[in-house]
C-alpha cells in the first residue's frame, strides 16, 4: 500500500521522512524559551548589582568557567544515574537557580547563574542525544533549519517577556516561568520516551576527558565545534552587551528586552535561509553569514553619535547572523559516530561555554581601557576572520 503524500507543512519545512521532526524541534524550542526568559534580565540585574559593564563581564566569565568545568561531569552523571535521572537532576538545578537569581545580592546571583548554566547544559545534552537517536544522519541538514526556527521562536518571545514580567512583579516572575518551562520539558520528554536509559559504559569510560583527544583527532568534529563556538560567541556578545548598550544610552529595560527579542526574529526564518542558500550548500551559507555579520558588526561604532542607528545596525547584524544559525550544528551531527553520540555531544556542547568565555574574558580586559563600542569592533573582526575556515567544509554539504 503506498504511503500517503506528506502534508503541506512537512513539504514547506522539507522534513519528509524525519520521524517526530516537529515534536523534537518544538521540544527544543520550549527548552530554549525557558533559557531565554531571564537572558536579558540577568545582565541588567548584574549591572544593577555590580555597577559597570567590566564587572559584569568578570562575573559572567567566572560563571562560565564554573559551567565549563561542570560540563565535563555530565556524562559521568548520566552513567551514575541514567539519562532519565540525569535529566531530572539538571531540571532540579534550573528550578533551584530561580530563587538564587532573585535573591538580590551579587553572591546569590552568581550561585544562581552557575546552577542555571549547569542545569541547562544537562538538559541540552539530553535533548540533543534524543534528536540524534531519532533523526537519520543524512537528514540532519534538512532538520536543522526547522530546529533553529523553533529555537528562534523561543529566543524571540523569551527576552521581551522576561523583562516585561520582571517590570511587573520583579525578577522572581521570569525565573519562576523559567523553572516551569524546565519542568514541562523534562516531564514531556520522559513521558514520551524521548529521554531513555541505555546500557552503561562504566563511569571511567564515560569521563568525557577520555573523549577530548578522540574528538580533537577528527577534523570535521573540530571544525563543527569551532563554527558553533564562533556562532555562539557572536550571540553571547549580543545578549550581554546589546542590553547594556541600550541602558547606558538612555533606553529602558523593556526596550532593551525588545531589542533582544527583535534580534532573534530572523532565526525563525532559518528554513527559508536554508532553501535560499541551497544552491551554494552549507559551505556557502556559513561563509556568507560570517562575512556579512562581521562587516555589519564592525560598522556599529561609526554610528556611535546616534544610538538609534547603532541599534538598527545591530538588528541588521542579527539577520545576517541568522544565516549562520540556519546551518545549526549540521557539521557535528553529520560527522559524529552513532556509538559515541552522548559522549561526543557532551564534548561538542562545550562550544556554548567557549562561546561565552572567549568574549567575556577578552572584554573584561578590553573594557578596562576602551569604551563599550570597542566590543563591537573586536567582535566584528573576529567574526569576519572565521569565514576563512569555511573553506574546509566539504562542498557536498
Amino acid at each position: 500500500m503506498p504511503l500517503p503524500p506528506p502534508s503541506p507543512l512537512v513539504r514547506l519545512f522539507n522534513v519528509a521522512g524525519i520521524p517526530h521532526a516537529f515534536t523534537l524541534a518544538a521540544l527544543n524550542g520550549v527548552h530554549c524559551f525557558g533559557l531565554a526568559l531571564p537572558i536579558t534580565v540577568m545582565p541588567l540585574e548584574a549591572l544593577d548589582l555590580l555597577g559597570d559593564a567590566q564587572r559584569v563581564s568578570l562575573l559572567f566569565l567566572a560563571v562560565g568557567l564554573v559551567g565549563l568545568a561542570g560540563a565535563f561531569t555530565v556524562p559521568m552523571l548520566v552513567e551514575l544515574l541514567g539519562r532519565r535521572r540525569a535529566t531530572m537532576a539538571g531540571t532540579l538545578c534550573i528550578v533551584g537557580a530561580a530563587p538564587l537569581l532573585a535573591g538580590g545580592t551579587a553572591d546569590l546571583f552568581a550561585a544562581g547563574a552557575a546552577l542555571y548554566t549547569y542545569g541547562y547544559f544537562c538538559v541540552d545534552v539530553a535533548v540533543s542525544v534524543a534528536i540524534m537517536d531519532r533523526v537519520p544522519r543524512q537528514a540532519f541538514t534538512r532538520f536543522e533549519p526547522l530546529r533553529m526556527a523553533c529555537i528562534g521562536a523561543g529566543f524571540t518571545a523569551g527576552p521581551w517577556l522576561g523583562v516585561t514580567l520582571a517590570e511587573t512583579g520583579g525578577l522572581g516572575l521570569p525565573v519562576a516561568a523559567m523553572a516551569a518551562c524546565a519542568l514541562g520539558v523534562c516531564a514531556y520528554g520522559l513521558a514520551r520516551g524521548f529521554v531513555a536509559d541505555r546500557p552503561g559504559l562504566g563511569v571511567a569510560r564515560a569521563n568525557p576527558l577520555r573523549y577530548v583527544p578522540r574528538f580533537s583527532r577528527q577534523p570535521r568534529l573540530r571544525l563543527g565545534w569551532f563554527m558553533s563556538a564562533a556562532r555562539s560567541a557572536w550571540w553571547n556578545v549580543f545578549f550581554v552587551y546589546g542590553p547594556i548598550y541600550c541602558v547606558e544610552n538612555g533606553f529602558s529595560d523593556r526596550t532593551a528586552g525588545l531589542v533582544v527579542s527583535l534580534g532573534t526574529v530572523a532565526v525563525m526564518f532559518s528554513p527559508l535561509w536554508g532553501r535560499l542558500f541551497a544552491p551554494v550548500g552549507l559551505r556557502g551559507l556559513l561563509a556568507t553569514g560570517f562575512v556579512a555579520t562581521g562587516l555589519v558588526t564592525m560598522l556599529l561604532p561609526l554610528a556611535g553619535a546616534a544610538p538609534v542607528v547603532v541599534i538598527v545596525l545591530l538588528l541588521v547584524a542579527t539577520v545576517t547572523a541568522s544565516w549562520i544559525d540556519a546551518g545549526g550544528n549540521a557539521l557535528f551531527l553529520r560527522a559524529v559516530h552513532a556509538h559515541e553520540r552522548a559522549e561526543m555531544a557532551s564534548v561538542h556542547a562545550t562550544f556554548r561555554d567557549a562561546g561565552r568565555l572567549a568574549p567575556l574574558g577578552t572584554f573584561t580586559l578590553v573594557l578596562l581601557v576602551f569604551p563599550l563600542e570597542a566590543v563591537f569592533v573586536v567582535t566584528g573582526a573576529a567574526t569576519l576572520a572565521v569565514a576563512y575556515w569555511t573553506r574546509h567544509i566539504p562542498r557536498r554539504y
